[in-house]
């Protein structure tokens, strides 16, 4: 159905792309996978009409050479795209939303009984549960997502590329998107699926192509898709060297943080455990399991409690955030950007925020010179990748997003260290970047709780494993019983299990 051919792509003298070539067949989903900056969003807004190609590249369809200008001429020929910032106005109709630059009319009067009825057709085929004349503001995520696409049908687009689109989606709003991807494809729409997440593009993708560094790297068909190729693929390296465990010869005896029967009546109940100066703790559970909610408490970051938190020898009894911030437990949040940066601040004010006061003389007077050269070394620390550390750190990617908001907890001096979904929305040569960061860490001598709802991440990083159930810890993971069968069947309680240990 589409070819790109050839297409390079210069930004101020920099190479995005680089003679980049892809085929796109109808009635398939074909993932796009790449690390931040090899060149994926470029590509798709080229096909867009967002941007336009260097001189020598060629868009052909049905055979046919075309030209896209524009995002109108895009759209003329069929391409829809939903960006993963959806583009959307949020004061419209859902209606209006869906015929936005396609409104119908006369004398610039909108018929708005026939964009009505049109907008109902497209919702219907999509099983929407909301009609034309709602206010978009009043929809979840998932279902503006379902606008966007009702959008793409409204206007019998063929081909469709999805951005991330389940990134803010809970597991019930992605399999329904997935199902309706399934149908969209047996339909013949062909689909374009960008993720980082390697579960979406087995479970969905007919074919994968990948590129590297701005580079075209090549295309494996459905029954070669596995783990160790696409990663190979995209970073020149083995899934296997991803997993640093140098920490473990430094593993102190004695535990740094304690807890017993923590719990707060609602979400956690009687939660014990210890994690050791160096360790690496895994928590893992299905959604809803209560593991950020267990993480919140400690952290001092949900009300009232009951039980004990003993961090080195002395129980503590942390009220709110800065009180374990001072105490040295630090918390890296599983939503960045709602409750983790400030996305229109820069990057070095992100960094120092925590430990403002180590720049302060004279009685409060705030040393701006002081708090950048913490904040350089802190970006030279963890190789964030930024121009200058007066950037806005909205504009970076997610990985150096998650590496910034690191460095402000780091800045903090902690002892210990809870990390929930620390790689959620990154790419897979950024994971590299926090799992090696994490092991740094765990060699310094930070205690270490990570949550992870990606076992392959949690088993290969963690020294041991903790898996929640309705809020309860279920039971703990070492050594060779370590593996996804055992955590599925804890935290299902499935009887399966032959290392099922509850924990006293």
């Amino acid at each position: 159905m589409l070819e790109m051919r050839r297409i390079s792509k210069t930004f101020a003298g920099t190479k995005a792309l680089h003679g980049v070539d892809l085929a796109i067949y109808p009635g398939e989903v074909h993932a796009l996978m790449g690390e931040n900056g090899a060149g994926k969003s470029t590509l798709m807004k080229i096909l867009a009409g967002a941007c336009s190609a260097d001189p020598g590249g060629e868009i052909w369809m049905d055979g046919q050479r075309i030209e896209i200008s524009s995002p109108l001429a895009a759209r003329r020929h069929g391409i829809a795209i939903i960006y993963q910032e959806l583009s959307l106005a949020p004061n419209l109709s859902v209606a209006e939303n869906i015929h936005l630059g396609q409104e119908i009319g006369r004398a610039g009067i909108l018929d708005r009984a026939t964009m009505d009825r049109a907008a109902e057709a497209a919702l219907r085929r999509l099983g929407a549960n909301f009609g034309p004349r709602t206010s978009l503001a009043a929809l979840s995520v998932a279902e503006r997502q379902l606008v966007e696409i009702a959008r793409a049908v409204h206007a019998r687009s063929r081909i469709l590329v999805m951005d991330e689109p389940t990134t803010a989606l809970s597991s019930r709003e992605t399999d329904y998107l997935f199902a309706l991807i399934r149908e969209l494809r047996a339909g013949g729409l062909a689909i374009i699926y960008i993720s980082h997440r390697m579960a979406e593009v087995y479970e969905l993708a007919d074919r994968v192509s990948v590129l590297r560094d701005g580079t075209y790297v090549g295309s494996i068909q459905r029954g070669q898709i596995d783990p160790d190729t696409i990663v190979r693929m995209m970073v020149g390296r083995e899934l296997s060297s991803f997993y640093k465990h140098e920490h473990r010869a430094r593993l102190a005896d004695t535990p740094t943080l304690e807890v017993r029967a923590l719990g707060d009546g609602r979400r956690v109940h009687d939660c014990s455990f210890a994690i050791r100066a160096g360790e690496v703790l895994g928590l893992a559970g299905m959604v809803g399991a209560g593991r950020t909610e267990l993480a919140r408490l400690l952290f001092g970051a949900a009300g009232d409690k009951s039980g004990d938190i003993i961090l080195e020898g002395i129980t503590r009894y942390f009220h709110q955030p800065r009180e374990a911030i001072a105490a040295g437990v630090a918390y890296l949040t599983e939503d960045r950007k709602i409750d983790g940066l400030f996305l229109d601040m820069a990057v070095a004010d992100n960094i120092i925020l925590c430990t403002i006061e180590n720049d302060a003389r004279f009685g409060g007077i705030l040393d701006r010179a002081r708090g950048r050269q913490r904040a350089v070394a802190a970006i030279r620390a963890l190789g964030i990748r930024v121009a200058s550390p007066t950037v806005g750190v909205g504009l970076l990617s997610g990985g150096n997003q998650q590496k910034v908001l690191l460095s402000r907890l780091l800045e903090a001096h902690p002892k210990v260290l809870i990390l929930d979904e620390p790689t959620r929305g990154i790419d897979i040569g950024a994971k590299f970047e926090i799992y090696r960061i994490i092991d740094q860490l765990a060699g310094t001598g930070v205690a270490i709780l990570l949550i992870s709802s990606e076992l392959a991440e949690i088993i290969g990083i963690s020294d041991r494993v903790l898996v929640m159930r309705e809020g309860r810890i279920a039971g703990e993971l070492t050594g060779s019983e370590m593996n996804q069968e055992n955590i599925v069947a804890l935290a299902t309680g499935s009887q399966a299990s032959p290392a099922r240990r509850a924990i006293q």
